[in-house]
């Protein structure tokens, strides 16, 4: 297949791109640029992404592909907090937008890239599809928005799918820090401290990154009857936790380092939300995910060694979104809409 894919350098995209390229689909991507330096690993692959702003794409930009997969947004809830108006313009309008044009293009297969944050606070344990979401953030509002907005354009000649991801985690080329997992994991080994910033109560769900790209490369490859306008949450039963059980089992992998509350979490987080997965399994019986929260800490810990991992690589904007963004528009490379400026700054971000 003819693949384009969205957001292709962020933290998703750098490990999915290769997979795709590896099991033979022709793959382009599409990325703004904004975390270009952020090279935690070597990339595979960088040389097949176009830089652009996914406002400005046309239907011509999508002649002959086959299928889009949009991981294209902004990134995460901080953010939509911070600016919940361009959040709601590039994660929904934008996605809308992008699925209208790839449908007036001839692209058969759109795969949108959700979240179970749409879910927000359930209090019900194993929350399914078809259960009412509650988003609370911007973020998760916009993808509650551009899945409701989409599933209308769905018909004989183009079919959607919205693949609700659970937390993602695990060693990417372009790292991220400001993930749960990934955040517990580099606070202990950077201080000896684990930091939680809630109460350690809230529901997770959690699936490694290369599951994930797993999931939509199996989803992409799918007979489409399967999978034509559907909703999936993807994600294992098993990997469902209570914030505080990730920290005792960072606690565990990283000897030495002790589970420290930060100030305001007694105040708590309001979202928490345990998922059931049972939908994705039953139509992908034969598939097998590789990772569990313990085998995904070993994981950090060993990438950790192995390039001699610090508090300044830690702390660092290149690994946070909302540091990143913020020293792009400080600095002027980005405009108060995330526009580059000029032409070079795209290129030298």
């Amino acid at each position: 297949m003819r693949v384009l894919v969205t957001g292709s350098e962020g933290y998703i995209g750098s490990v999915l791109v290769p997979l795709l390229v590896e099991r033979g689909h022709d793959v382009a991507g599409f990325d703004t640029g904004y975390f270009a330096e952020a090279r935690f690993l070597p990339l595979a692959a960088s040389e097949l992404t176009r830089r652009g702003d996914l406002r400005e794409i046309e239907a011509k930009d999508l002649k002959g592909f086959d299928a889009i997969i949009h991981l294209g947004a902004l990134s995460n809830d901080p953010w939509g907090q911070l600016n919940p108006e361009l959040t709601q313009q590039i994660n929904y309008e934008c996605s809308v937008r992008l699925a209208k044009l790839a449908k007036q293009a001839g692209v058969a297969r759109f795969l949108f890239s959700s979240s179970c944050s749409t879910y927000g606070a359930a209090s019900q344990g194993g929350v399914v599809e078809t259960d009412e979401l509650n988003p609370l953030s911007a973020y998760a509002v916009a993808k509650v928005m551009a899945e409701r907005d989409i599933t209308p354009l769905a018909d004989d000649r183009f079919a959607p799918t919205f693949l609700r991801n659970a937390t993602v985690y695990g060693v990417s080329p372009r790292m991220r820090f400001d993930l749960v997992l990934n955040n517990l994991a580099g606070w202990a080994f950077t201080t000896g401290k684990i930091v939680i910033q809630s109460d350690g109560t809230p529901w997770r769900p959690l699936v490694h990154v290369r599951d994930v790209s797993a999931a939509f490369l199996a989803i992409m490859e799918a007979p489409r009857e399967v999978v034509a306008n559907q909703v999936f949450n993807i994600g294992q039963e098993s990997e469902n936790y209570q914030v505080r059980d990730l920290a005792a089992a960072t606690e565990k992998e990283f000897p030495g380092s002790t589970v420290v509350y930060a100030d305001q979490a007694s105040t708590g987080d309001p979202r928490s939300y345990r998922v059931s997965f049972r939908k994705f399994w039953s139509a992908f019986p034969n598939l097998r995910f590789e990772w569990n929260a313990e085998k995904g800490l070993r994981e950090l810990h060993e990438v950790f060694d192995r390039v001699g991992f610090t508090g300044d690589h830690f702390q660092h904007r290149d690994f946070i979104r909302l540091k990143q963004i913020e020293h792009l528009l400080e600095t002027g490379a980005l405009d108060h809409e995330l526009r580059w400026t000029c032409a070079l700054a795209a290129r030298e971000a």
